[in-house]
């Protein structure tokens, strides 16, 4: 064999050591990360996101930014991530709202949930809080329904926008008892919770992580959750359906979704790296406390979990709204979300 030059045997050793490092150490080499939030700060999904991201920059060994990218019920943000770079740079925090309801409710979105993204990981599932002001006449979902009935203008409720959880939740309650129940939506989160702080509504079905801090300082009061089951935030407060209305679940969750095309070794990685940190006992402690349920879930059993939800929702729309004609049907009751440019 004949001797190779010193300079030519570094670069081939160089070049072996490349070839070899452990995909972890290939990813993310440069350049932050961002999770586009498609509602304003404050939200459920800031929350979560925010119990990660820190930990997540750490381990990925880049910044990890969140952007706030709000308007028409997360479709705004939603059509920001689905048109990025499909590089893992640019992620959606995905809501219920925007990933499995918008398509069924709105024609126009300005994205596709199935075919723009790919779903990453799973962060967290929350139940919706019914509250009302800690000086509100009635403590239980009888006395707030009761007190509907006799109101000559009936009851307003606050929502985070036309089409989410909290609005579809009110509807259910207005559909399944036949109170006079009014909608007034909001921008956000923090603004429907200060309409009702304010008593410029008369309640809001709020993700619990939300209104948890306003609960635990005496300004707010929760009636019930919208979840088929309890909340181990909150053990003492009955579900919607243990107050007396059958087959009501209205629930939220938050997940990862990358832009379809991102590579499959960039989603496995972040996947991992989530659930790990998920699993790490400050931050689960922090988000159940927070009425927040973690359940790491691999890329397939997340995948699963959203075409799930997705037949759920879109079934429980159909029959429940869109058959009754509300709102002129699905078209007109996803009317606000056709807000894209």
């Amino acid at each position: 064999m004949k001797n190779r030059p010193l300079g030519t045997i570094v670069t081939i050793v160089a070049i072996v050591a490349a070839m070899t490092v452990p995909g972890k150490a290939q990813t993310y080499r440069t350049g932050p990360v961002t999770l586009v939030i498609g509602n304003p700060a404050g939200g459920a999904g800031d929350i979560v996101a925010g119990a990660v991201s820190e930990k997540l920059a750490k381990a990925l060994g880049q910044p990890v930014n969140i952007e706030y990218s709000s308007g028409a019920s997360g479709a705004i943000g939603a059509s920001k991530v689905a048109h990025a770079a499909p590089n893992g740079r640019t992620l959606l925090v995905g809501q219920t709202t925007e990933i499995v309801i918008n398509r069924t409710l709105a024609r126009e979105i300005g994205y596709d949930p199935e075919s723009d993204f790919l779903p990453v990981a799973l962060l967290a599932t929350m139940p919706l809080a019914l509250i009302v002001p800690s000086n509100a006449p009635y403590s239980t979902v009888e006395e707030l329904l009761k007190a509907a009935r006799s109101s000559p203008r009936g009851l307003s409720f606050a929502s985070t926008g036309a089409g989410t959880p909290g609005h579809l939740a009110g509807e259910l309650l207005r559909i399944r008892t036949g109170a006079r129940l009014t909608h007034v939506p909001f921008d956000g989160g923090a603004q429907a919770l200060n309409a009702v702080l304010n008593n410029r509504v008369d309640f809001h079905f709020q993700a619990l992580p939300t209104a948890m801090p306003e609960v635990r300082a005496g300004k707010l009061k929760i009636l019930a959750l919208s979840s088929a089951q309890r909340s181990p935030a909150v053990p003492n407060v009955p579900t919607v359906e243990e107050s007396g209305i059958k087959d009501f679940d209205v629930s939220l969750w938050a997940g990862i979704f990358a832009p379809r095309g991102t590579p499959n070794d960039v989603v496995t990685r972040l996947n991992q790296e989530i659930d790990r940190i998920l699993g790490q006992p400050d931050v689960k402690e922090f988000l159940t406390n927070a009425g927040a349920e973690v359940g790491p879930m691999s890329v397939p059993e997340f995948m699963s979990f959203v075409r799930s939800e997705t037949d759920r929702y879109g079934t429980f729309i159909k029959q429940e709204f869109c058959s009754r004609l509300l709102y002129g049907g699905c078209g007109g009751f996803g009317a606000a979300i056709n807000m894209l440019p």
